[in-house]
C-alpha cells in the first residue's frame, strides 16, 4: 500500500543529542519517542514540496556563537550627565520659543532690552522641572558616592560629603518649590505635576511581570540581577511603591550587571533562560519608555500648563518638541540598556530556542509527523503536531512551544543579531532627517536655534549607532563566511 509501512525497522526520533529527557522525563516518553520509518509522499501540486524525514535520520551540529569584540561602555555616571545636558537643551530652548522677545527693533522705543522675557518666568517651576529631569543623574551621583570598597579616611569623609550635600540641597531645592507653588496655583494645577508619577506603578504591571519571579529559581546562575521582591497582594500601596522603586533602580543603573549565557542542550533549561530574558529585556523597555514620556512631559508640556492667560505659545512646536524630546531620549536610553553585549545574548538564546511555523494540514496530509514534546530538541524541516494544528521547525535548534507567540516574538526580534541596531538607527536617521528638513524650511530664528542645539546630540548618539553597527557587522560577517567555507570543505 502506498505510503504505508516499508518493514518492521522502528527509528527512534528523540536520541541524544537532539532530546534529551533527562533522569526524570528519559522514560516517560519511550511509547511516544519512536516511529516507523514512512516513505515520504508529497503531492504534485505547486507549494506542496514539504517534506519530514525521519529524525534518526537528521544530524544536528551544535551552534557555534560569533566572537564579537569588546565595545566601550560609557559609565553610568557618564552617560546620566550627557542625558541631563541634553534635557535641559530642550528646555533652555522651550523657554526661549515660550518667552522670546522682539529685541531687535528700533532702539528708538524697544519692546525689550533682552531676548526673553525673564520677569514672566517662574523660576519655581523651572526649578522642580530641573530636578525631575536630573533624578536619574542624582541618583547615579549617590550611588557612585555609596558604593562601598577599601578607600582611604579622606576619600571616604569626601563620598559622605557629597553625599550628603547633593541630597540636601536636592531636598532643600523641592521643599523650597513645591511650598511656593501651592501658595501660587491651585490644586488642579499641582495634580497636573504629579500626574506622570501616579500612573508609575500601572505603567511597570510590577504584579504580572514578578509572577514570573518563580522561574528565577531555575535559572539563579543565568544573571546576578536581584530578584528578592514579593509578590504578595496583601501589601499597601506604600509598599508597593517602595519595592517598585527598589527594582527600578536596579534596572537604571545596572547596565553593567547583565545576565550571562551558558550553552546547553536541556530543553528545560532553554526555556526557562528566555524566560527569564523576556523579563529583563521588558523591563529595560519599560524604563525607556517610562523615562522618556517623563522627560518629555515635563520639558514640553509642564512650562506651558503654567502660562498666564495672556501669554502665546506655539502649540504645535511644542507637540512637535515632545516627540522630538521622546524619540531622542528613547533611542539613547536604549542604546545604553541594550548595549552590543547584551544584544548578542539576546541572540544566543534565540539561536537555542528556534521557531515553528505554522503551515496547512491539506498540505502535509501524507507527509511524515511527529507529536510534539517538550524534552526534545527538533532539529530544523521536522513537521510536528501540537494542539491539532502541524508547524514546521524554522531554526537550528527548535525547544520553543509551537503554539507560543511570544516565543515567536522572542526568536523573530533577536534571532538576527543586528535587527535591533538596524531598527534604532533607521529611526535615528529618520529623526535626524526630519529635523534637518524642518531647519531647511524654518523661517523663525527661535526654531533655527531650537533645531540645531536638539541636532547635536542626535548626531553623536548615530555617530555610536553606526559605529557600532559596522563594527558588529564585520564580526558576525566573518564568523558566517568561515562557516560557509568549513561546510564546503
Amino acid at each position: 500500500m502506498a505510503g504505508g509501512r516499508r518493514g518492521p525497522n522502528r527509528t527512534s526520533y528523540c536520541r541524544n543529542p537532539l532530546c534529551e529527557a533527562g533522569a526524570a522525563g528519559g522514560s516517560g516518553h519511550s511509547n511516544t519517542s519512536s516511529v516507523t520509518g514512512v516513505r515520504s509522499r508529497t503531492r504534485s501540486g505547486p507549494g506542496t514540496g514539504l517534506s519530514s524525514p525521519p529524525l534518526a535520520a537528521q544530524t544536528v551540529l551544535p551552534l557555534r556563537h560569533s566572537k564579537i569584540p569588546e565595545l566601550p561602555l560609557e559609565r553610568s555616571l557618564l552617560f546620566e550627565l550627557q542625558l541631563f545636558f541634553c534635557h535641559l537643551i530642550a528646555l533652555f530652548v522651550h523657554y526661549i520659543n515660550i518667552y522670546k522677545t522682539v529685541w531687535w527693533y528700533p532702539p528708538s522705543h524697544p519692546p525689550s532690552h533682552t531676548s526673553l522675557n525673564f520677569h514672566l518666568i517662574d523660576f519655581n517651576v523651572l526649578t522642580l522641572t530641573t530636578i525631575v529631569l536630573a533624578r536619574r543623574l542624582i541618583g547615579a551621583i549617590v550611588k557612585e558616592a555609596s558604593q562601598s570598597g577599601k578607600v582611604s579616611l579622606p576619600h571616604s569623609v569626601f563620598l559622605v560629603v557629597t553625599r550628603f550635600a547633593i541630597l540636601t540641597g536636592t531636598g532643600w531645592s523641592l521643599c523650597r518649590s513645591v511650598i511656593h507653588l501651592f501658595r501660587t496655583y491651585s490644586f488642579l494645577n499641582l495634580l497636573f505635576l504629579c500626574y506622570p508619577f501616579g500612573m508609575y506603578i500601572p505603567f511597570l504591571q510590577l504584579n504580572c511581570d514578578l509572577k514570573k519571579s518563580s522561574l528565577f529559581s531555575h535559572v539563579s546562575t543565568i544573571g546576578p540581577r536581584d530578584t528578592e521582591v514579593s509578590t504578595s497582594r496583601g501589601k499597601d500601596y506604600l509598599t508597593v511603591l517602595l519595592e517598585t522603586w527598589r527594582q527600578h533602580t536596579r534596572q537604571i543603573y545596572g547596565a553593567e550587571a547583565m545576565p550571562t549565557h551558558a550553552c546547553c542542550l536541556s530543553p528545560d533549561l532553554i526555556r526557562n533562560e528566555v524566560e527569564y530574558l523576556k523579563v529583563d529585556f521588558n523591563w529595560r523597555m519599560k524604563e525607556v519608555l517610562l523615562s522618556a514620556m517623563l522627560s518629555a512631559y515635563y520639558v514640553a508640556f509642564v512650562p506651558i500648563w503654567f502660562l498666564k492667560n495672556t501669554q502665546y505659545y506655539d502649540k504645535r512646536w511644542s507637540c512637535e518638541l515632545f516627540l522630538l524630546v521622546s524619540v531622542s531620549t528613547s533611542v539613547i536610553l536604549m542604546q545604553h540598556l541594550l548595549p552590543a553585549r547584551y544584544c548578542d545574548l539576546l541572540h544566543k538564546a534565540a539561536a537555542h530556542l528556534g521557531c515553528w511555523q505554522k503551515v496547512d494540514p491539506s498540505l502535509c496530509s501524507n507527509v511524515l509527523q511527529h507529536s510534539w514534546t517538550e524534552e526534545c530538541m527538533w532539529p530544523q524541516g521536522v513537521l510536528v503536531k501540537h494542539n491539532k494544528n502541524v508547524y514546521k521547525a524554522v531554526g537550528h535548534y527548535n525547544v520553543a512551544v509551537p503554539s507560543d507567540v511570544s516565543h515567536f516574538r522572542f526568536h523573530f526580534f533577536f534571532s538576527k543579531p543586528l535587527r535591533l541596531w538596524n531598527i534604532l538607527i533607521l529611526l535615528e536617521g529618520a529623526l535626524i532627517f526630519y529635523q534637518l528638513y524642518s531647519l531647511v524650511c524654518s523661517g523663525k530664528w527661535h526654531h533655527t536655534i531650537s533645531l540645531a542645539l536638539i541636532l547635536f546630540s542626535n548626531y553623536y548618539s548615530f555617530f555610536k549607532l553606526l559605529r557600532d553597527r559596522l563594527v558588529l557587522g564585520k564580526a558576525y560577517a566573518y564568523t558566517a563566511n568561515r562557516d560557509s567555507e568549513q561546510k564546503l570543505n
